[in-house]
């Protein structure tokens, strides 16, 4: 359990996202229309956003960007409640990601990634001094599949670790986990308190296509794990016995971008754990984040 009163700290990434949600399937060499908006994104940012969203009333941002919009993404942050230290990369500009979301097909997304400034973040950007007051640090997976930003996580493991100061992670991508390795990101994060996977993530890193079995395989590894399942809700289990279910929900507006909804339930999970639910009241909070975020359009609860 985090310690009574502290605050949260997350380290991830922060990216400006392109959604362009399109009715009809892509037309390759030719036009496809689409409704294409620019907001803030990028996990780390989004957990940290959905988190003071959830009520934690004290939520801040390591995190890594270009020249070209660092104001606009501190503004954003700043409305939505978070305390950022971005650090300006002097070369490499904001991450960008291209989100294609297909409305006919469930909101289905496919991305297309430039991670620029991002994955930049390196040992020089941390300091032990960003714990001071905080009482549960989370990492977003996107940073380990990266140099410097994995030497910069590992960095921040180390130090939490050392202070006493718990630890969550999201896998964050699938294609990530495969390229660099199941055994070597388990290895790479052992020692944290709650590992936050999707379905899909949970599968490739367990070979259990079952979201249950899947939870309960890792938290034999892990103190806690939290699966999410889409819209099959989501799963907790702990030293190997599943904890239970909670229901996804529907926001009131339907599924218009499933964008971020993973970073929703993290955030909304992290907000109720630290002010004192337990570990289902928690994963149902997770749950009401992510229905309220599949009901509007990109990944964080105000742009």
């Amino acid at each position: 359990m985090p310690h009574p009163g502290g605050g949260l700290l997350v380290v991830g990434d922060v990216v400006t996202d392109i959604v362009a949600r399109h009715r009809t399937p892509l037309a390759p060499g030719t036009d496809t229309a689409a409704a294409i908006r620019a907001v803030p994104g990028g996990a780390g940012a989004n957990v940290a956003c959905w988190a003071a969203y959830g009520g934690c009333p004290d939520v801040r941002l390591l995190g890594r960007v270009g020249a070209d919009s660092a104001a606009w993404h501190e503004a954003a942050l700043t409305r939505a409640g978070v305390r950022s230290r971005l650090v300006v990369d002097p070369e490499a500009p904001t991450g960008t990601v291209i989100c294609l979301v297909d409305v006919g097909a469930g909101a289905e997304r496919t991305f297309l990634t430039d991670s620029g400034a991002a994955l930049r973040l390196s040992p020089a950007d941390w300091s032990p001094a960003l714990l001071d007051g905080v009482a549960w640090l989370h990492l977003s997976g996107y940073l380990f599949f990266a140099e410097p930003s994995r030497a910069a996580a590992g960095d921040a493991l180390a130090a939490a670790r050392a202070g006493g100061v718990p630890v969550s992670v999201d896998p964050a991508s699938v294609g990530f986990l495969g390229e660099w390795g199941v055994e070597w990101f388990l290895a790479a994060v052992e020692g944290v308190a709650v590992l936050l996977p999707s379905r899909d993530e949970a599968e490739l890193l367990t070979g259990l296509p079952d979201p249950a079995d899947a939870a309960a395989k890792l938290s034999r590894r892990f103190p806690l794990v939290v699966v999410t399942a889409g819209a099959g809700g989501a799963v907790a289990a702990r030293g190997g016995e599943v904890l239970g279910w909670a229901s996804a929900g529907v926001g009131a507006s339907g599924v218009r971008d499933t964008t971020g909804a993973g970073d929703a339930f993290t955030g909304g999970f992290l907000a109720a754990w630290l002010t004192g639910a337990g570990v289902l009241g928690a994963v149902e909070a997770g749950c009401r984040a992510g229905a309220v975020a599949v009901g509007r359009v990109g990944g964080r609860p105000c742009g």
